[in-house]
């Protein structure tokens, strides 16, 4: 092993520093720096990362003096074909972002063109007002394109009417989960028997067809191509929500898997915040081009489909899964740049002893057992206070709330909402590694809690005082940029460091099915609530989120570098159940240490 000691007397005895890691101590620049060679059983034992931060300029000449004899110690680093894999798979998680919110902007030129397509008549004064949401344009003089000719319908009939088109268009929009819903089982059993990479290609094969179908859904019945369109793209993303993320965070080096694991999820707000701006009504998202608008993911589709064909695939599914040593070789020499992969190598193969040692979990036995049944529940409550805030409803009917908010455009504040999103969703990723899970969780939710109350104070209180719709605006987006912070990405970390190997895989597919499930449920239901409650809506959602950061506070334990024993101690201590989980594996694989 190398020790780094510093100002020592030759003499003293070193035995007291010997450990299996490289101890570093950072001395006056002006002391005597020396390093020790006190025998190296293997080279992939070596771990310098801490000497660049901890000695800055000796540091630094003793690790290139270090990495030119022992090249090993490059596996860590970030190569070309490392960096060409992830940003190809994220191209998937790109897709999903850019399906979410691409039925936002062209809201009321897609209704529209419903009632234009079943008969259903509106008069001139409502169709004005339902251009203005989308447009970034003064409010036109005349009838709405394309709308059909007024009619002495009487009166329960255009009721109905209505009804009919509100309902396909929460159709339109919650159909996309139902899709995501069903599909999230599959993912994990997808990759596990095609491989990562074929399971991406064939994942593909529905997002080309769900977008082809809204793309010439203008030229046929709009309603029934859009919304069969929009259920196969739904189960194209609920794929594709397993898929990605199992693939980069088994090709990433561990020091770096926390970040490159997070990508996924920036990959998807930035999808959401591109679809935004792309709809802007002198763009793509008009009467004449909203179907190419919906129909667009099929460019990244192609893309990532012939990117794909470059791409080593996972050596953990290779080693693990498949038994094949050479395989998972080549592939790891391919990703790390280094002929000398032994440290993955040995990493992997005690995974896989790891893996062989616990049995395999189902979806009942998680519920039925008791070393399970308690950390299940909360993560399915976790991922319930995730969908349930209202965070969705905002992201899918973002530019009507600002258009009754008395915004002028309010298809620019719908993407201010996206950038913000994207924003906090980048500054998340460093937030989640430095604080802990538990805490960034709670002060994402009483941030949001307030924001949902301002929010709605200000819509109700808009017709008295006009200057409230920046209050509802401003509320908006910080309730946002508080979800990103804690809710949005945590949920997802947690689940998966509250299992260890055996009950992991049916922890994570429940969880998913949960998250599609209420996702559903706020896509058909929103606009109903939203139409019933008026100005009160937020109201509602501030309650909702209350009761869900008290269950945080009194039942969700603190995760961040805790071993699989300690959490099942803290849930043991949170429950007063005086039964241990059997699990007690450390969170190697998740980049997490045992605490001292």
């Amino acid at each position: 092993m190398y020790h780094l000691i510093v100002d020592m007397p030759e003499t003293e005895d070193i035995a007291q520093y010997r450990s299996h890691q490289l101890t570093a101590f950072q001395p006056p620049y002006n002391q005597r720096l020396r390093v020790l060679e006190t025998g190296i059983q293997t080279p992939e034992e070596l771990d310098i990362s801490c000497l660049q931060a901890s000695v800055p300029y000796q540091g630094g000449q003793i690790k290139r003096k270090l990495l030119e004899k022992y090249p090993v110690l490059h596996s860590s680093q970030i190569t070309g074909t490392l960096v060409f894999a992830v940003l190809t798979a994220v191209l998937g998680s790109f897709q999903f972002g850019y399906d979410i919110g691409v039925i936002n902007a062209p809201q009321q030129v897609i209704i529209t063109h419903y009632r234009h397509v079943l008969g259903v008549p509106l008069d001139d004064r409502k169709a004005i007002n339902s251009y203005a949401i989308n447009s970034t344009e003064e409010l036109p003089t005349g009838p709405y394109p394309g709308d059909p000719t007024p009619t002495s319908w009487a009166e329960e009939e255009t009721t109905a009417s209505a009804s009919l088109i509100i309902m396909l268009w929460s159709l339109s929009v919650s159909i996309f989960a139902i899709g995501g819903m069903i599909a999230s089982f599959f993912g994990g059993m997808l990759g596990d028997r095609l491989g990562r990479i074929k399971a991406m290609l064939v994942a593909n094969i529905l997002s080309l067809v769900g977008a082809l179908l809204m793309w010439f859904s203008k030229l046929g019945p709009s309603h029934i191509l859009i919304i069969s369109g929009r259920g196969i793209s739904g189960l194209y993303c609920g794929l594709i929500s397993g898929l990605v993320p199992m693939y980069i965070g088994e090709i990433a080096p561990t020091k770096f898997r926390g970040a490159i694991g997070a990508l996924h999820q920036l990959a998807i707000v930035t999808g959401i915040l591109v679809s935004q701006i792309i709809g802007l009504d002198f763009l793509l998202g008009n009467h004449e081009l909203w179907h190419i608008l919906l129909g667009l993911s099929a460019v990244p589709a192609v893309l990532q489909s012939l990117m794909l064909f470059f791409c080593p695939e996972s050596p953990r599914y290779l080693y693990i899964k498949l038994d094949e040593e050479a395989k998972a070789r080549k592939s790891l020499k391919k990703l790390r740049g280094s002929d000398d992969v032994t440290k993955d190598i040995t990493e992997m193969r005690k995974e896989r002893e790891e893996a062989s040692s616990e049995k395999k979990v189902s979806i009942i036995q998680l519920f039925t057992n008791s070393s399970y049944r308690q950390p299940i529940l909360v993560a399915l409550m976790l991922h319930m206070a995730q969908q349930f805030s209202g965070i969705n409803g905002i992201f899918y009917y973002s530019t009507s709330i600002f258009q009754t908010a008395g915004i002028s455009q309010p298809v620019y504040a719908t993407i201010g909402v996206g950038a913000i999103n994207t924003i906090f969703t980048a500054l998340s990723v460093f937030l989640v590694e430095k604080a802990g899970r538990r805490s960034l969780f709670l002060i994402g939710m009483s941030g949001m809690f307030v924001c949902a109350i301002f929010m709605s104070v200000g819509l109700v209180l808009l017709d008295k005082l006009p200057w409230m719709s920046y209050v509802s605006m401003t509320a908006i987006f910080l309730f946002v940029s508080f979800f990103e912070i804690g809710p949005g990405p945590i949920p997802w970390f947690m689940v998966a460091e509250f299992f260890s190997q055996g009950p992991r895989p049916a922890a994570l597919a429940m969880a998913a099915f949960s998250n599609w499930t209420c996702n559903f449920i706020i896509a058909l239901c929103f606009q109903y609530i939203a139409d019933f409650c008026g100005p009160y809506v937020f109201f509602l959602f501030a309650g909702v989120v209350l009761v869900f950061t008290l269950f945080t506070f009194f039942k969700v334990p603190e995760t961040k570098g805790k071993s699989f024993e300690e959490i099942a101690a803290e849930f043991q201590k949170k429950s007063g159940s005086a039964q241990s989980p059997k699990a007690a594996v450390e969170m190697e694989f998740l980049g997490a240490t045992e605490t001292v």
